[in-house]
């Protein structure tokens, strides 16, 4: 039996964990034990943390995997590229992680390919000073330069309070650092993609939905994007070539930019992994009959991504529970048989008002018309 080794055992890895056994592959799922369900879902679990790369390599080495994957983490991207890489296996190359997973090091590739990108630094919190503002254009964004999630991201319109926002990034960052860029307006999308040995294929785009400033915290997303078809061919193009400055060959993709009212196009940045919030995991799915689970696990095992369509509805939305008018209008939905609603989560109504960050968030459930 082919196996094949997953890098997560939350929720949202079981999708994975759940599609590689329906296709026929035997799971050996890689993670911190704290009572995940791929825990259980995995045909084995191994309890060492997905930063733990040397370890999950001998392993897999043990095992003899044939592809190793996992979906929304930048962090477990790492521990993904650096086993397939020493084994042999479809992978990003591991030169090229750290521009793929670090916003400061993934402006600097785009700026020296020519891909459009606002003005940027990087600092950590003992080095800032507003001298390093000296040039910028307000409003700035702050945020960590290694993380996802929303967690500590700061609009600001001046240099007030723009220490105690870096201090908070650099806090939340792996590696401490903070990256500070000026703002991008317009209305927010992303696009999926999927690329096998260097070649791109564009899948679907999403309209984003977020709290606004200062956090910008995801409240929902939707595919179709209603972005029209000329623009959103020009940011394919534009985004197709940010992948390449990024040296991205075999994964997913997930790429967020702006548009603004006069139809410019700016790229906030781009994970070479499938989207979060279950844009990449359900939304494409849905929306387009893509089946991006499927191809995620095709990629890694070097396979060419099978691209046949499956039911697909006109429209796909996720929305997220932050506080109690988002979950009175859940249950109004849901009493009036309002919405078809596919999936949802059990909701914690202690969390409600109290969201900081995507990572606190109360529930969602994810519906199509």
């Amino acid at each position: 039996m082919k196996k094949l080794a997953i890098i997560g055992a939350n929720s949202f890895q079981n999708r994975l964990i759940l599609k590689a056994k329906q296709l026929g592959y035997e799971t050996h799922v890689f993670a911190w034990k704290c009572g995940d369900i791929g825990e259980k879902t995995a045909d084995f679990f191994y309890p060492i943390s997905i930063i733990e790369k040397e370890l999950i390599l001998e392993k897999c080495r043990e095992i003899g995997i044939c592809g190793i994957c996992s979906i929304g983490s930048d962090l477990a991207s790492v521990t993904v590229n650096y086993v397939a890489e020493n084994m042999s296996l479809a992978c990003n190359k591991t030169k090229y992680t750290k521009m793929q997973t670090n916003k400061y090091e993934m402006r600097k590739a785009f700026m020296l390919s020519g891909v459009p990108c606002p003005k940027f630094i990087s600092t950590k919190a003992e080095d800032y000073s507003d001298e390093l503002l000296d040039g910028f254009t307000f409003p700035i964004i702050v945020k960590p330069t290694d993380r996802s999630g929303s967690r500590n991201i700061m609009k600001l319109e001046s240099t007030v309070g723009a220490k105690e926002a870096v201090a908070a990034a650099c806090e939340t960052s792996f590696e401490h650092k903070a990256i500070i860029e000026e703002y991008i307006t317009g209305e927010e999308y992303s696009m999926e993609t999927i690329t096998y040995r260097g070649r791109h294929h564009y899948l679907a785009t999403t309209k984003k939905f977020t709290t606004g400033a200062p956090h910008f915290i995801e409240t929902g997303h939707t595919e179709p994007s209603g972005l029209g078809d000329e623009i959103n061919e020009e940011a394919k193009e534009m985004i197709f070539k940010a992948l390449d400055a990024l040296h991205v060959e075999n994964s997913a993709g997930h790429s967020e930019f702006k548009v603004d009212k006069d139809g410019n196009i700016k790229i906030i940045e781009i994970g070479a992994r499938m989207g979060g919030d279950c844009i990449g995991s359900d939304l494409v799915y849905l929306s387009t009959g893509y089946d991006f689970v499927k191809m995620v696990i095709d990629v890694a095992c070097g396979n060419e991504p099978d691209f046949e369509k499956g039911k697909s509805y006109k429209n796909a939305q996720i929305r997220f529970i932050l506080n109690m008018s988002d979950y009175e209008e859940y249950v109004r939905l849901k009493r009036d048989n309002k919405i078809n609603i596919v999936s949802e989560t059990e909701i914690d109504l202690s969390a409600l008002d109290k969201t900081t960050s995507s990572a606190d968030r109360a529930g969602f459930y994810i519906f199509t018309e």
